[in-house]
């Protein structure tokens, strides 16, 4: 074996083994099919993940989104930061950041999610406040704008909720 392929795969194994060593994954768009795994529905995430990573010992994630994303579910608006992180464990996440739901007129971060599959609801919790919805409303992966398209998005929601203009979800 000449030096130069002996080179490359040293450094191919190099790299494999640091990944193998960080504990986490990297992969586009499998965040969602990470979800199921734990308990929880597919759809908690939009289909914009752009990468992610994964520590299965601690549960600890990060999700990075091609862009901020707005997404109605049923007449609740929801935003997801650019990155999204938080702590998976079975049937939840907790110490979410990167997610924000509109309530009323205002926008209150989630912090918390929980699986009640006995009565077939998700929790979501905003601090010591927390709402149940159907898990069934995140059974499909949501379909995320990206820059101007979820601003618009965004905006056509907040309208269509405030009733001033019959607006289309999307």
């Amino acid at each position: 074996m000449s030096p130069l392929p002996r080179r490359l795969l040293l450094l191919l194994l190099a790299v494999s083994a640091a990944a193998t060593a960080a504990g986490g994954a990297s992969l586009k768009g499998a965040a969602n099919d990470l979800l199921p795994k734990y308990g929880l529905p597919k759809g908690l995430i939009p289909d914009s993940v752009a990468s992610y990573t994964f520590d299965k010992a601690t549960g600890a994630f990060e999700i990075h989104l091609a862009s901020t994303c707005y997404v109605h579910f049923g007449s609740h608006l929801v935003y997801y930061e650019r990155t999204i992180t938080g702590k998976l464990s079975k049937g939840a996440i907790s110490d979410l950041s990167g997610v924000q739901a509109k309530k009323l007129f205002l926008w209150v971060y989630v912090t918390g999610m929980v699986a009640h599959p006995d009565k077939g609801t998700i929790e979501f919790q905003a601090g010591f406040v927390s709402e149940s919805l159907s898990a069934s409303m995140f059974d499909e992966v949501p379909t995320c704008g990206s820059g101007v398209g979820a601003q618009l998005r965004g905006a056509a929601g907040v309208i269509g909720e405030l009733g001033l203009l019959p607006v289309a979800q999307a």
